[in-house]
């Protein structure tokens, strides 16, 4: 239904409120599918009546020359004009099917009793097959892509081919009248050169804001556009802020947020928050700083800071740390340090770094075990409520425990790990007492 409302929108038969135009109710007085009637319609006011009425008849009834005959639909319209005088000229030794033929001139002889023209008998002018093509197929005008071998791009965005060979390949603009659609390129089995006067007198400059995925660029343009072609384009100077952030967050959505460069610092205020949000599910004031969360608000916590951005490389560079600290209004900041904190401060004084983890699980306390020498309860974050997992570490920084009960440790595994490693690292304490041993994270003192 829609893609019906966007076609009579397109011929200007509907309003965008739904209501028939002046145009659409004449169009209702042509007994024909819309396309053909908006065809007919307009081709009196262009000269080309009675050539329209071939043209509607054409596309109405099977093609007269068949498959293997090219694309070109002028072509038809000659076989047609040559079978009403009465010849039967051939082209590459095909007239036409004289069958097809007699129930096209009946048809066009109705169109035109119905206009009030006679038929026309003169070769016709491929470019004006072209131009009513045009009119009933909007949509369907065509440029040639770079490169040519008859490939085009259509005003509706979708690329088509015409058969390899075809006389119409080497014409920079179509009007096509038929196209296989496909997954891919569409194949185009009839249609009519296009003189480009006619896209020249149907474009309308636009401002267009793009993100281009195979240079990582920013495009930034006015360019003079028949819906996705475009016929002229200069740079766009003057770029609203709103207009750029919109094309960049589209990008990212898109491509990804590693587009983006997270710092360290950036990640762990991410898995922090995000770590709240899952200990303490009844306190909805902490922001989703998911993926997926910070895709949808893009705009929201990004866009102030995209002001100049204009390549993949800048995006790289943000800083986005304090973009997310924005996020957290007064007063979660303080208790985020409270509850999350980045460090914690160990027996033997260092602050050690914690690392939390986006899913909620414990955060990870990675600490030399001689730093902890006589402490009994594994540290907390989250108000008490979660104990922190331990990696318990040799002097070379390797972890040999890993546990959320530190007490259990000393009584136990602490013994075993004494057993193995002392030996190797005889620099520092491996008491026999380690509830009594004082904290420390030096090598122990010479005699």
């Amino acid at each position: 239904m829609e893609a019906a409302r966007t076609l009579l929108r397109d011929l200007d038969a509907l309003e965008d409120g739904g209501r028939i135009t002046p145009r659409g109710s004449a169009l209702l007085e042509l007994p024909t599918h819309p396309r053909l009637a908006h065809l007919l319609h307009d081709s009196a006011a262009l000269g080309l009546g009675a050539l329209a009425a071939d043209v509607a008849a054409l596309l109405e009834e099977r093609d007269p020359l068949g498959a293997g005959a090219g694309a070109d639909l002028a072509d038809r319209v000659a076989a047609l004009r040559a079978w009403r005088r009465g010849e039967r000229a051939r082209r590459g030794g095909n007239g036409g099917d004289a069958a097809v033929l007699e129930r096209v001139e009946r048809l066009s002889r109705q169109w035109c009793k119905l206009l009030g023209l006679h038929p026309d008998e003169t070769p016709p002018d491929p470019f004006g097959v072209g131009q009513l093509v045009a009119l009933a197929y909007p949509e369907r005008v065509a440029l040639a892509r770079e490169g040519g071998g008859g490939r085009f791009l259509l005003a509706g965005g979708q690329g088509a081919r015409l058969p390899e060979g075809d006389t119409l390949a080497a014409s920079p603009a179509l009007a096509v009248a038929h196209l296989d659609a496909g997954p891919g390129e569409g194949r185009i089995s009839l249609a009519a050169p296009l003189d480009p006067a006619v896209l020249e007198s149907r474009a309308e400059w636009r401002d267009v804001v793009r993100w281009d995925v195979r240079s990582g660029t920013l495009i930034a343009q006015r360019e003079r556009r028949v819906g996705a072609l475009v016929l002229d384009a200069r740079p766009l100077r003057d770029l609203p802020h709103a207009a750029r952030v919109e094309a960049l967050a589209g990008a990212i959505r898109a491509e990804g947020l590693h587009l983006l460069t997270f710092s360290a610092e950036a990640e762990s205020l991410r898995a922090r928050v995000q770590s709240l949000r899952c200990w303490r599910p009844d306190e909805t004031d902490w922001p989703d700083l998911s993926g997926s969360g910070l895709l949808s608000t893009l705009q929201d916590w990004l866009g102030p800071s995209l002001e100049g951005v204009r390549t993949r490389e800048d995006l790289g560079r943000l800083n986005l740390l304090p973009a997310l600290q924005a996020l957290l209004p007064w007063p979660l900041p303080g208790r985020l340090d409270d509850l999350a904190p980045t460090h914690l401060t160990v027996p033997s004084g260092s602050r050690v770094r914690l690392q939390y983890q986006p899913g909620g699980t414990a955060p990870i306390l990675a600490v030399k075990l001689q730093e902890l020498f006589g402490l009994a309860d594994t540290p907390t974050v989250n108000g008490g409520r979660t104990p922190v997992l331990l990696h318990l570490l040799s002097p070379a920084g390797r972890p040999v425990q890993v546990t959320q009960d530190l007490r259990s440790f000393w009584d136990s595994s602490y013994f075993e790990v004494r057993k193995e490693l002392r030996g190797r690292y005889p620099k520092h304490p491996w008491p026999d007492d380690p509830w009594t041993h004082v904290p420390t994270r030096h090598v122990k003192k010479r005699l």
